[in-house]
């Protein structure tokens, strides 16, 4: 695995995570927190993902991704807001999970994110790895290492 820690250390700081009772972010920002677990890194995104926002996310995302050694769970639970803009980015860490042999899983998402996957028929691409392809399920282990990334977007 990639030493995520030197990888994050160029990442922003700052933003609460989901839950924590903090202010919601201001509108057309998004944030990210994440915690390894295992060998995998549990994404949480929030706030509203446009282009804006999206093109902000893009290298932290990819860095997370990078210090995975099997891959990336994204908790898109507290999304106020996704468009196709936003989808690509997903779509595009997807693409490079996979040219690293890695996936990309949506554990938890909105109404909004349901619908625009729907949509576009995208849903079956975050899935999780079917037991066929996987040869024996593990269950996760706990989480180490949380990190709290700032809001981008205008």
């Amino acid at each position: 695995m990639h030493d995520l820690s030197e990888q994050a250390r160029s990442l922003r700081t700052g933003l609460p995570c989901q839950g924590s009772g903090k202010k919601p972010l201001p509108a057309g920002r998004a944030g990210m927190a994440y915690a390894v677990c295992g060998d995998r890194i549990r994404v949480t995104v929030r706030g509203e993902l446009d282009l804006d926002s999206g093109e902000g996310l893009r290298e932290d995302l990819d860095a997370v991704l990078a210090g995975s050694t099997s891959g990336v769970d994204l908790d898109l639970g507290g999304l106020d807001f996704c468009d196709c803009a936003g989808l690509n980015v997903l779509l595009d860490l997807r693409r490079c999970a996979l040219e690293q042999g890695k996936t990309v899983v949506i554990r938890a998402s909105t109404p909004v994110v349901d619908r625009l996957l729907t949509l576009l028929g995208a849903q079956g691409l975050f899935a999780p790895p079917s037991p066929h392809r996987e040869v024996a399920m593990r269950l996760p282990s706990p989480c180490t290492g949380s990190r709290v990334l700032a809001p981008t977007g205008t």
